[in-house]
């Protein structure tokens, strides 16, 4: 008996194979055959995508709540980040009036 490595397939080969199964045009049996994949994994790529689907046009509400608190950081950065260079500009010009640069 001869020993099978396993095969990883990228998101795009998935997506074409589920697509076509969607579409109905051809059986479970002749993908298989077609693209090299055993019927019952078209099968779970095509319940994946289907419960999945959802999310393409909600959005996912952990990524928006992540997404605000970066820009908040983002913000909060760019304050202080603008309190320092401030800072320093005087700095500079008060060692300078002082003459120790």
């Amino acid at each position: 008996m001869e020993n099978r490595t396993r095969r990883t397939h990228d998101d795009a080969f998935k997506l074409k194979v589920v697509l076509e199964a969607l579409r109905e045009e051809e059986t479970i049996s002749s993908l298989s055959g077609k693209y090299g994949v055993h019927p019952n994994q078209i099968g779970q790529w095509k319940k994946h995508f289907l419960e999945n689907a959802l999310q393409a046009f909600s959005g996912n509400n952990k990524d928006k709540e992540t997404i605000a608190k970066l820009e908040q950081e983002k913000s909060q950065l760019q304050r202080k980040i603008g309190e320092q260079t401030m800072d320093l500009e005087f700095l500079k010009k008060n060692l300078k009036q002082l003459g120790l640069i």
